[in-house]
Formats: C-alpha cells, structure tokens, sequence
C-alpha cells in the first residue's frame, strides 16, 4: 500500500481536492479530470463496492487506517496530511477526515437506463446539489428503478449530491436527456406515462390518477426546478398531473425534496400492487 505524508497544501498531488466548496471551480475541474468526489467512510466504500476505479485517498492522520482494505485493494495512492493541512485544501473542517477522488464512468444510453424499468424519476432543472442527492436517496430507498436527468440539472456526482444520498448514486441507474424540448416525447415513445406533479388547475390526487392507470403501465413522475417548478413545456407534454392532497389549504405543496419522497412511495405502491394483481 503506497502511503504519502504530505505537509504542504500547495502540493500538486493534492490538486484533486483543491477548494471542495468552490462550484464553479469544481465543476470545471472534475468534467475536465473526470473525476468526483467521495467523502467519509461510508461513501467511500460504497463507491468502491459500486466499481468505481480511485485515483488517490486523502485521509488525516487520526484516519489513516480507516480504509486499509479499500486502498490497499486499489493500488491507488494514499495521502496522510494534518487536520490542518486537511483544512487549507480543501476550504473547510474536514470533520470526517476521509476524502477520496475516483474516476467517473460514462453515462449509460437512455435505452439502457430504461430498458426493464417500471417507474422512472425524471427532473427538470433541479440546480440544488443536495436536492438532486436526496432524490436519489429516496428513488433508490423506495425501489424507483432509474432517474432522468434533464440537460441543465445538477450533477449527481458533485460531493454534497453523493454525501446526502449516501452513495445512491453509485447504484441507481440513471442517465441526462440530450434534448430537453423533445425529450418527454423520447419517453413517451418507450412507453412511459409521464405524469407531472404540479399543484396546478386540473391536477389529480396521485394515488387517484395511478389508480386509474393499467396493471403494466410503465410512469415516469416528473418533477421540476426548485422555484417554479415543472416548464409549460413540459407541462404540456405530460401525459397527466397529479398533486398530493394537503391537509392545510394555505399550503398548496411539499418542497420537491419532501414531495419527491412520497411521490416515489407511491410509484413503488403502484408496482407492488400491480405485480400482486398479475400474479393473482
């Protein structure tokens, strides 16, 4: 196992963890490096487990044995520094004194990621990091079988997404859409039935509309950006809306994270319910 004592946080070998908290800085270096960013024990492993080929491990010292199997499987480097040295890299208290940086793999194609999947999660425009990880979290903990990625969301593989989603990420497929004008056509085609979840006028009950649908239908839920949620465009070229009925009539809907969840409760409800009615 090749461990390095570094000292130095100017030290070019530790470029890959160079300011975390800098989005702009980020984005660009890790499309340009091709790599992402794990951090803590925990996610570290899971994208070991998940295939993902490591590039280096930074650990701090009172860490520096936390992830002997890992490393010492990978051949890759290891990087000891001081709690202090952890800091001025990478611009904050890194409190769980595990970092690791890995290759990304390329994304699969559309009819890869669709090819068997009963429910899909398709987002249009989320920008928020850890919204986008929560998502995920939620579509893999609720048996969703793939997410849709609109061209301008953010990326699943920046650090807070994988650190909120505790590693979902690795595990559940999902793809970005080429074109986001046409795109819903692209799954309305594979035969999806792509319900909007809006709060809109003419919106239904979600369990009442998935009622509605076949025992082999295949939906796909679409949900839109932080702030005015889903596009007209896409409104329009849902093939239906549903809500989720509030209790309170002054609070019209969830923050998408919380909605996310139980939208997704109720996808999975749908295909449980559906696989019991076929083998009945």
């Amino acid at each position: 196992m090749d461990v390095i004592r570094v000292s130095d946080p100017a030290d070019p070998r530790l470029a890959d963890y160079t300011r975390l908290r800098d989005v702009n800085l980020r984005r660009h270096l890790e499309a340009e490096h091709g790599l992402f960013m794990a951090e803590g024990d925990k996610v570290i492993r899971r994208a070991a487990t998940a295939g993902f080929a490591p590039r280096s491990f930074l650990l701090t010292e009172r860490r520096a044995e936390a992830l002997d199997d890992v490393v010492a499987a990978s051949g890759a480097p290891l990087y000891v520094v001081s709690e202090e040295t952890a800091e001025r890299v990478v611009g904050f208290d890194l409190h769980r004194g595990a970092l690791a940086a890995y290759h990304r793999k390329p994304l699969p194609e559309l009819g890869e990621v669709l090819a068997g999947a009963r429910g899909i999660v398709v987002l249009e425009d989320l920008v928020d990091h850890t919204n986008v990880g929560a998502i995920f979290r939620s579509a893999a903990g609720l048996g969703v079988d793939a997410v849709v990625l609109a061209p301008r969301c953010a990326d699943p593989l920046y650090r807070r997404s994988v650190k909120v989603s505790m590693g979902a990420v690795f595990t559940l497929p999902y793809t970005r859409l080429d074109d986001w004008y046409g795109g819903l056509d692209t799954l309305r085609d594979a035969g999806f039935d792509l319900m909007a979840l809006t709060p809109g006028e003419g919106s239904l009950p979600m369990r009442e509309a998935m009622d509605r649908l076949d025992a082999d239908a295949r939906v796909g839920l679409l949900l839109g950006t932080e702030g005015d949620g889903l596009s007209s465009r896409w409104l329009e070229r849902a093939t239906s809306r549903v809500h989720i009925p509030m209790a309170d009539r002054d609070i019209d809907s969830l923050n998408v994270t919380a909605a996310a969840a139980i939208a997704c409760y109720e996808l999975s409800r749908f295909g449980n319910v559906a696989a019991r009615d076929h083998l009945g």
